[in-house]
């Protein structure tokens, strides 16, 4: 009777053990239940914050049906575009051949393919203000939206092109200003003698590109924070994917981001929280207010290239256990984090580890064929309940972030639940922290202090 006592009773603490690395998640709670948009029941953490929505959900401006189901093949080989589009700017050998194929008729910036794009604010620019759906991203510098004649071509967009004609704060950028001077990336010269104002291209790694003037407007974020003499591309021809949006915020680290334009306001600080789900919103918030006390944080690294936000990973645990990854691993190759990219994709031995981990932990659950990009993937079919292991990651500076469930899996149907992670196909290729990992953490770019953050519950 004694031994049988304790052998329930070791069970009974196994159990509550492997409960506590493990999340209980209900199967309906993965999918939005309803094609209306579940707006927030309080108004913004700050008068500096705008409202982040997924470019497919009901919540975006763009969406063009309430009721449209979001195209994840699409997503996710935007993505991958993306990633491809990233690794080969990192790549000295690639930048070098990219940048002596470059015509010198304008200044070139060499960008990151947009990817998926997921994630829209709303800005105002112009006066009147006109306000355009923006996709933000901290992997991109320079701020541009299309304007109207489009002399050469525009891609179609859901709202009004800008119209630079009627703005009264609207000018054109001197050839001859430093601000120009300064998109000359790698040694090239723009050709200045056909125009006296500043024609800029941002050609993408997948072939898209825009080009057109850079000017400077009034830019109005709230009805408190407006800002004149903002630095944009007035972009009058257009290439490519770029999903129906009206252009690009750029929250990278370079001079002609927004956050350094605007940093003596907010600092060269802001934060974002992605939402859980496309059916909510999430909020992007400039300057220092409203972050957590909760927040850790992780020094800046030195990233390849002067855009992107270096952070070193020093570790991932899963189901409460540290994976045995060497940290040249991580080191070698380095990780960026990125808001757009949606999978985070590792060094190649750094995700074997991690697969094999959470495989072992869901040994219980039916295996479902994998779309392009995700190869682990369950059959939830008929269950209510199911649990996955907890997932949190190291980073220097002893900080741990435990990830959200919803940062755990990418939910393509109820037969196709996958695990959000891929596995680079080169070791030295650069590791990306992916915006699927960051959902619901308020994520902090300190700029002012070389630091990003992290904290949980970041859209609460």
């Amino acid at each position: 009777m004694i031994l049988c006592v304790c052998l329930d009773w070791g069970r009974t603490e196994g159990s509550e053990q492997e409960e506590s690395y493990s999340h209980t998640i209900q199967v309906s709670s993965l999918f939005p239940s309803s094609s209306s948009c579940d707006l927030p029941s309080k108004a913004s953490k700050t008068k500096s914050s705008l409202h982040v929505v997924h470019r497919q959900g009901p919540c975006s401006r763009l969406s063009s049906s309430k009721t449209a189901s979001i195209d994840h093949e699409e997503i996710l080989r935007l993505d991958q575009a993306r990633v491809n589009s990233i690794h080969s700017k990192l790549s000295k050998k690639v930048k070098d051949e990219v940048m002596q194929s470059h015509s010198a008729v304008l200044p070139v910036i060499d960008g990151s393919t947009l990817g998926a794009a997921d994630y829209l604010v709303t800005v105002g620019i112009g006066t009147p203000k006109h306000n355009l759906s923006l996709f933000f991203d901290t992997g991109s510098d320079l701020t541009w939206t299309q304007c109207e004649p489009c002399l050469v071509r525009c891609y179609s967009q859901v709202e009004p092109i800008f119209n630079p004609f009627s703005s009264s704060s609207y000018a054109n950028v001197s050839c001859s200003s430093p601000v120009c001077a300064s998109l000359i990336i790698g040694g090239l010269h723009g050709n200045c003698s056909t125009s006296p104002d500043c024609l800029y291209g941002i050609r993408y790694g997948d072939g898209s590109f825009s080009s057109g003037f850079l000017a400077t407007d009034k830019f109005t974020l709230t009805t408190s924070d407006v800002f004149d003499g903002v630095n944009f591309g007035c972009s009058e021809n257009n290439e490519g994917l770029f999903v129906g949006g009206a252009g690009l915020l750029g929250l990278g680290r370079g001079n002609l981001s927004f956050p350094s334009q605007t940093k003596n306001t907010y600092h060269n600080i802001f934060s974002y929280c992605l939402p859980s789900s496309p059916d909510k919103i999430g909020d992007l918030t400039f300057g220092s207010a409203g972050i957590s006390n909760d927040v850790k944080y992780t020094p800046i690294s030195s990233a390849p290239g002067a855009t992107f936000y270096g952070i070193d990973i020093e570790g991932i645990t899963v189901g409460g256990k540290k994976l045995d990854i060497p940290l040249t691993v991580f080191s070698t190759p380095g990780a960026i984090i990125d808001s757009g990219t949606v999978i985070t994709h590792l060094p190649p031995r750094a995700y074997e580890e991690l697969r094999t981990a959470f495989k072992a932990k869901m040994t219980n659950y039916t295996a479902a064929p994998s779309p392009p990009l995700l190869d682990t993937c369950y059959d939830f079919t008929g269950l209510e309940t199911v649990y996955i292991p907890t997932i949190s990651f190291s980073f220097s500076g002893d900080t741990d972030v435990e990830l959200d469930p919803t940062g755990i899996l990418y939910n393509i149907t109820i037969s196709q639940v996958c695990l959000a992670f891929a596995g680079n196909v080169n070791d030295d290729s650069v590791a990306i922290f992916g915006n699927v990992q960051q959902k619901t953490l308020q994520v902090v770019y300190d700029g002012a202090s070389g630091r990003v953050g992290f904290a949980p519950n970041g859209c609460s």
